[in-house]
Formats: structure tokens, sequence, C-alpha cells
């Protein structure tokens, strides 16, 4: 048997500092200035100059104004000197737009910290495998750090700051579980369920093999997460996966009176692979304290019962 397909080592941005210019975009829907305007505050609380263009609260139907504004001011905060790191106003729907309207020399040439989750999805794993270097699955401004309890500082911290190894928080308080029992090492890569099988047949599809691959969505029904597990599946993107950690997955739920939980539905598709699964990460769609995940470094999963561990065993980030 050959070995396992090995993720290349992607470019790590530089780290974030205290004093940074933070960039805020919105590649995707549109937002409401009040939960920006208090998503900047968060971040000066935390010593960072937020930065956005006017433009940002634009709207054309359902987006934040049309792709080529979207395109042109993600490319230029990518190119932005005193900007060192962009964080995502929102998801939504409409990032898979800016795929085909991007120079890629204008994203490549400047790695920068990355954050997002939900429809942003469709950036992180495009930047981090066509793009070469890390992004993050992580708080958003109006919809994370524009609440007082919607970030986990421990991981974004450790995350951006370049800490060389450090634990996910799984205690008993993160509703963190196991579902089958193992140990795995690989690149910790992955983002919203739905965006990630969406991905298939395209130029952009998901990179897998080698992963500790993580999954989350929200408001899918049981038999909606089945079939997207399946997919990806039946397209081999699970065959050389190392591990798997599932979020939270809010809300997603048949009915009330659901006789069975979505737990033994995805077991019904993941047990059979053999390796370590985990549950209940709150990373992307939560109730609270969003966790910073890097995609794109390498990771351990441990699980044994309810006791899960997830290492990140490299910095994310460059320091200066």
């Amino acid at each position: 048997m050959s070995d396992p397909v090995v993720q290349p080592a992607r470019t790590k941005p530089r780290a974030l500092r205290p004093g940074d210019t933070v960039g805020i975009v919105a590649p995707a829907s549109n937002l409401k200035r009040e939960l920006l305007e208090r998503g900047c505050e968060a971040l000066r609380q935390l010593g960072y100059k937020p930065f956005y263009q006017d433009s940002i609260l634009e709207q054309d139907l359902y987006f934040a104004g049309s792709v080529e504004r979207r395109a042109r001011e993600l490319e230029d905060m990518f190119a932005r000197e005193e900007v060192r790191a962009i964080v995502c106003a929102r998801g939504g729907y409409g990032a898979n737009y800016l795929l085909t309207r991007l120079d890629p020399a204008k994203i490549v040439s400047h790695p920068k910290i990355f954050v997002g989750y939900s429809d942003v999805t469709t950036l992180l794993t495009c930047f981090a495998d066509s793009a070469g270097f890390v992004t993050f699955h992580g708080p958003m401004v109006t919809k994370d750090f524009a609440l007082p309890d919607g970030i986990d500082l421990a991981s974004w911290q450790a995350a951006v700051s370049g800490a060389p190894e450090w634990e996910i928080g799984t205690d008993a308080d993160s509703g963190v579980t196991g579902l089958v029992n193992g140990s795995a090492e690989g690149v910790l890569y992955g983002g919203c369920l739905s965006l990630l099988e969406a991905s298939l047949g395209t130029p952009h599809e998901i990179r897998t093999a080698g992963t500790i691959l993580f999954m989350e969505d929200v408001n899918a029904k049981p038999y909606q997460v089945d079939r997207m597990l399946m997919h990806l599946k039946l397209a081999g993107k699970l065959n050389e996966v190392r591990g798997l950690v599932f979020g939270e997955m809010l809300d997603c739920r048949q009915s009330q009176g659901q006789e069975y939980t979505l737990q033994e539905v995805v077991l019904r598709v993941v047990k059979e692979l053999g390796i370590p699964v985990a549950w209940g990460l709150p990373s992307g769609h939560v109730t609270r304290k969003n966790i910073t995940l890097p995609i794109g470094v390498r990771a351990s999963l441990s699980v044994n019962g309810n006791q899960v561990k997830l290492k990140i065993l490299e910095a994310a980030t460059m320091r200066a």
C-alpha cells in the first residue's frame, strides 16, 4: 500500500500585533452599519485598528454590492501595506462569484491573515490550496466580534500571534465529545460542509488527502447532512482523510420530535472509515465563543471516549 498523500507546506502570513491595522471586507452578503461599528469597537478593545472602505455598505440584491466592488475591495486589502490582517464582516452568500474575478497575482504576492467562515469557506480553501498560504476559519466582524461573548480569545490570540504549539479548548464545558476512538496527525483543513461539497467538480475542488478534516454547518436537516457527506464519500474526498472533526452543527434538526440524533446519522456514513471522529467543536456557526482554526498547518487529533484532544503542532503565523 502506498503512503498517504502529504499536504504541501503553506506560506505563513505575518503575525498580528497590537496596534496593527485590520482590514474588514464583505465578499458575500450585505451588512448592517450598527453591527459593523459594534464589531469594530471590539477590535479596538483588543488593540487593533479596524479599517474598511465606505463601499462596504453597498447593496446589490442580497450581495454587499456588485461582484466588481467586492473583488476590488478584497484585492485592495491584500495589496495595502498597512493592512496586516483581513477579517470578513459576514458570510451569507456570494463569495463564489469572486473566484473568477480576483487577480491571483494580487493575492499570492501578499499573503496575509485572512479570517472568516460560512460562505467564506470558498475563499479559505481556495487561498490555502491555490494561493498556498495558511488561512483562518474563525470569527467575523458583524457576527462574532459584535457580540459580548462571540469569540474564543485564547484560540484567536494563539492563531494570529504565532504561538509555536497549542491545544484547542476541548474541556467538558466546550461541548466537544468523541464519536470514534483513535489518533491521527495531518494538516488541519475544512470549513462549512455545504460549501466544501459545492466545490466538487469545479477548478477549486477541495484537497482533503492527508488532512484532519473539520466540517460544520447550520440549519441543515439530518438527511441533507447525510447527502452531503455521502457525496464527499462517493467523490473519494474522505478516502485519505486521517481524522474528522465536526462543528457544533447549529440547528441541524429535522423537527423537535426527531427520534434519532444527528450523530447517529453521521456515523452511518463515516464510521467505516476507521479514523478518529470528534463532535461539537464550536468554530463557525456557534452559540458562543467562536474558536479560530488555522487552515493549512499540522495538527493532531486524539479521541478516547469523551476525551478529545486537538493540538496545533506548528505556528500558524510568522513572527517578525
